[in-house]
């Protein structure tokens, strides 16, 4: 039996006749003399592939000059030194209660395997004493393994981890990393803790009205131990070395330890980040917050009221964070460590957004959720300093922020293109929905849930002034979303009348009822942040009145809301109508118009400003029914005083005087 040309051999195979020998094929020869010319360049310089990839990667360089006097200090140190120094540092920070020295860290990813295949280093870099427990009399296990410190990583090194290491973690279209934050997808005030000493005690704001809900020193170090323990007993743990506030005079340094990417990402973002040389001379941190969200805490812990607790000890200088993952605790509780830290040193911290002329003019935005404080604070003709913290120094104002946080839902390229444009890569996108094959966003989507957001690095708008800071402000903006219908578009306030607007932080939402009707509910926020102010909001008040009246500053209350009536009646104020307002208070021009003193509140309004309607100007004129309008305004008028009962009673000034003119300025019936 035959097939084609071979021949069936004796054990069912075939065999082909042997014809003349394939040409044998050399390499290096001359073109044209032989049948093959190898083209090549030079082979790499690798004999494994561990050693090509390591040759893929170069040691990042310094993106800053250093000073002669900066090169001769840190000549006489190594860069094996300075990472010792740096992770004693960091082993300090981890040490617990029974581990005065903290555990054993080294540098790098436990995943990343070294030449000789081993990923557990030769040696570790600081010193580590094993402490005996007093009960068992033995080594604990986490003493005896390293924990792998990824110190600082860039965004795409942290994307790497992301991707590879936790579930939800996906690259959209746009390039930006889309997280989940767990059950949590907003911050939990009423499991944030504060703890009450000594010295906190006649500090802080206690009592009815206050964010600051207390703890005592044992149940915080309680929280800290089982904080740190997680830490210690995981592979690795991220840690950022970064700084708050742009004032070089003021600023601080907080050390954030944490157990995810995302994390890390999010407040590499969010703080401003340190130059190659700044991170050399870091030293220990002024502040350091323990991230362990992923684990909860102990419900039987005194104080505890659920699995979450949020932990401040401004004594220790140190933020616990257990059972929530949402990265917003974060940036928030750093915050709240500036509203104690900044009135120390005669600086106003402010809930604010920030933006400054050509001509260097500066103004605050003040305003809750809903009030545009955002989009009108991102104006194409001026340069942005920040959209949130700030605090005003004797030399003018800076942010304290790195980074903006901005909510997602229902985001347009039209309505928001700053924003839409810095969700790119390095972007933090927390609990959006996107397509599963294009990885194209829905901001429209809320099946997670409506607190969408994204958080990048201030210098992706493209308007960012940096360094972020300027000069005094000439003019302070309260910022109401009345959906009442009572409140001026524009009123000029004067020192007293800022003060208790400020102090009462109002804005109105609109809510459903069951049957269908929806009808304007009234809000009161603290100087609009009383979830993270630390103090009695009359100082924060009289700080800003004192830096007003030393500065010349005017300030103005904007109502963003309805107008001709109430919310279902009456319409929304024109954003077009507002931005003309906020034009001419930049220009100037509005401190000259003519104004008219308003019933109730006492407002100075404007009798006409450029390209409004002026009976819109006066609330009055555009309601059709009189009567209503009247009833409506006392009704607000009423809630406003019976929100300032919790103040009324703290005396501030000389005998109480200035609390009397605080009081004279709210509304009068």
């Amino acid at each position: 039996m035959s097939a084609g040309n071979g021949n069936a051999n004796g054990d069912g195979g075939f065999s082909f006749p042997k014809g003349p020998a394939m040409p044998k094929i050399t390499t290096g020869a001359k073109r044209g003399s032989e049948i093959c010319h190898d083209d090549s360049g030079p082979t790499v310089k690798a004999t494994t592939i561990d050693e090509l990839h390591s040759l893929q990667k170069k040691r990042s360089a310094p993106t800053t000059p250093i000073n002669q006097s900066g090169a001769a200090a840190f000549a006489a140190v190594s860069e094996e030194e300075r990472q010792k120094i740096q992770l004693q540092s960091i082993s300090a920070s981890l040490a617990s209660l029974t581990r005065e020295s903290g555990p054993k860290v080294v540098r790098g990813d436990p995943a990343e395997k070294k030449a000789d295949g081993s990923t557990t280093p030769a040696y570790a870099h600081g010193q580590h004493h094993s402490i005996f427990s007093p009960d068992l009399g033995a080594v604990s296990d986490s003493s005896l393994k390293f924990t792998h410190v990824l110190y600082n990583l860039s965004p795409a090194e942290l994307y790497e981890q992301a991707i590879k290491y936790e579930k939800g973690s996906f690259i959209t279209s746009n390039g930006a990393l889309a997280t989940l934050s767990g059950a949590k997808t907003g911050r939990a005030p009423r499991d944030k803790r504060v703890v009450r000493d000594a010295t906190t005690e006649g500090e802080l704001w206690w009592g009815k009205g206050s964010p600051n809900i207390e703890m005592d020193e044992h149940t915080f170090m309680v929280n800290r131990e089982r904080a740190v323990d997680y830490l210690n007993s995981l592979e690795k743990v991220f840690v950022n070395d970064q700084f708050l506030n742009w004032d070089p005079e003021n600023r601080i340094k907080v050390r954030i330890v944490s157990a995810r990417a995302y994390h890390s990402l999010f407040m590499h973002n969010m703080c401003i980040r340190p130059t190659p040389e700044e991170l050399e001379s870091f030293g220990t941190p002024d502040f350091t917050i323990y991230n362990a969200g992923q684990f909860p805490c102990n419900r039987y812990t005194h104080y505890m009221t659920s699995s979450t607790s949020v932990d401040l000890n401004l004594s220790r200088r140190e933020m616990v964070i257990l059972g929530t993952q949402y990265a917003g605790e974060m940036k928030k509780g750093l915050f709240s460590v500036m509203h104690y830290l900044m009135p120390k040193r005669r600086i106003l911290s402010l809930h604010s957004g920030c933006n400054m002329g050509k001509e260097g003019d500066v103004a605050l935005f003040f305003g809750l959720s809903g009030t545009g404080k955002t989009t009108l604070s991102t104006d194409h003709n001026r340069y942005l300093i920040g959209d949130d913290e700030h605090c005003w120094t004797e030399t003018g104002v800076s942010n304290i922020e790195g980074g903006c946080y901005a909510k997602c839902v229902d985001l347009s390229r039209e309505k928001e293109p700053d924003i839409w444009n810095a969700i790119k890569f390095g972007t933090v996108l927390e609990n959006v929905v996107f397509d599963e094959h294009t990885r194209e966003v829905d901001y429209s989507d809320k099946s997670v849930t409506e607190n969408t957001r994204a958080a990048y690095p201030i210098e992706f708008i493209p308007n960012a002034k940096i360094p972020c800071v300027g000069p005094h402000p000439k003019n302070v903006i309260l910022l109401a979303c009345d959906a009442f219908g009572v409140l001026p578009p524009v009123s000029k306030l004067n020192l007293a009348q800022t003060m208790y607007h400020f102090i009462s932080g109002y804005t109105a939402l609109v809510a459903g009822t069951e049957d269908g009707i929806k009808e304007p509910t009234a809000t009161f926020s603290a100087c609009f942040g009383a979830a993270f102010i630390m103090l009695h909001p009359t100082k924060y008040a009289a700080m800003l009145a004192e830096k007003m009246k030393t500065q010349g500053a005017t300030g103005w209350l904007v109502n963003t809301g309805w107008s001709g009536g109430s919310y279902g009646v009456g319409n929304r104020i024109k954003l077009a109508y507002t931005r003309k307002i906020i034009d001419a208070i930049h220009s100037g021009s509005l401190l000259k118009a003519n104004y008219k003193k308003t019933e109730i509140f006492g407002f100075e309004i404007p009798t006409e400003i450029e390209g409004i309607p002026s009976e819109i100007l006066d609330p009055i004129n555009s309601w059709s029914d009189k009567k209503a309008h009247k009833e409506t305004l006392l009704k607000l008028g009423g809630l406003f005083k019976k929100n300032f009962e919790t103040f009324a009673n703290h005396k501030i000034g000389v005998d109480g005087k200035l609390t009397e003119e605080i009081l004279a300025a709210g509304p009068i019936f």
